[in-house]
C-alpha cells in the first residue's frame, strides 16, 4: 500500500521539489501553504508521516504539532525549518515532533529520515515494559501507574523509553543526546539533566520511590538500574 505524506511548507520551490522527489520514491504526496488548512486536513484525513515547516502564514508548526498530539494522532512528525536556535529546537521536539532537519537540507538524508521514522513507527505490536507498579507501551506513547495514565512531553517520554530498554547500562549524556534528540542537534549537556530532573518529579510525583530508578554515576551519566524494576 503507498504510503501518504503531507508536506506543509510555504515555500512554492521547496515544496514543489519535495513532492516531486518524494513521490519518485514511491510516496503519495500532497503539500499543503497554510498552517490553518493544513490543520484542517490533518484532522480530516490520515497520513503515515508530515514533513512539516516551522514558520507558515496562519497558526506555524509549532501549534500544529501541539494540536495534533493533543488529539491523540500519533502520525510521525519531521520539522523542517532554517532555525537552529537550541531552545527552538527543544521546542518542536517537546510538543511532539519526531526528528528535525534544518534547511538546507540533503535530499538523501531526508529520504533517510522518513524511512526510519515510518519504520520506527510501523514495527508490529505494543511494546510493553513494566517497572514497579508503571507500565510504558513504547508503540502508543502512554506511561501508566496502576491503569492511571501519567502525562509527560514527548521528550520525557522518549528519555524513559531509552532507560527501560537498556536497564543496567550506564548511558552517557551525549548517548541520551543522540537517542532522544537526534544526532544532529546541537544541544548541551544540561539540558539531559534538565529533563531527567522533570522525569524523576513525575515518577515520584506517584511513587516516591520511583525517583531512584533512574541513579546518576557521577563522572559518566545514568543508569535505569535493574534491580528496581521488573522488566517484560
Amino acid at each position: 500500500m503507498q504510503e501518504r505524506i503531507l508536506v506543509v511548507e510555504d515555500e512554492e520551490s521547496i515544496a514543489r521539489g519535495l513532492k516531486g522527489d518524494l513521490e519518485l520514491e514511491g510516496y503519495s504526496v500532497d503539500v499543503m501553504t497554510d498552517g490553518d488548512e493544513a490543520l484542517s486536513r490533518i484532522l480530516e484525513q490520515t497520513y503515515d508521516l508530515l514533513l512539516l515547516d516551522i514558520m507558515l502564514p496562519g497558526i506555524d508548526g509549532y501549534e500544529i504539532c501541539r494540536e495534533v498530539r493533543k488529539r491523540g494522532i500519533s502520525v510521525p512528525i519531521i520539522c523542517l525549518t532554517a532555525k537552529t536556535q537550541e531552545a527552538e529546537i527543544i521546542l518542536g521536539l517537546d510538543l511532539g515532533a519526531d526528528d528535525y532537519i534544518t534547511k538546507p537540507f540533503s535530499p538523501r538524508e531526508l529520504r533517510a529520515r522518513i524511512r526510519a521514522n515510518l519504520r520506527k513507527h510501523n514495527t508490529g505490536e505494543n511494546q510493553i515494559s513494566r517497572f514497579g507498579d508503571f507500565k510504558l507501551n513504547t508503540t502508543r506513547m502512554e506511561l501508566t501507574h496502576n491503569g492511571t495514565l501519567i502525562q509527560l512531553t514527548p521528550t520525557e517520554f522518549k528519555l524513559l523509553a531509552a532507560f527501560v530498554t537498556h536497564p543496567g547500562i550506564v548511558l552517557t549524556r551525549d548517548q541520551l543526546l543522540d537517542e532522544v534528540w537526534g544526532s544532529d542537534v546541537f544541544l548541551s549537556d544540561r539540558v539531559v539533566d534538565t529533563n531527567i530532573a522533570y522525569l524523576r518529579k513525575k515518577l515520584a510525583a506517584h511513587d516516591s520511590q520511583a525517583r531512584h530508578y533512574i541513579k546518576t554515576i557521577r563522572g559518566a551519566g545514568y543508569r535505569f538500574d535493574e534491580q528496581l524494576a521488573d522488566l517484560s
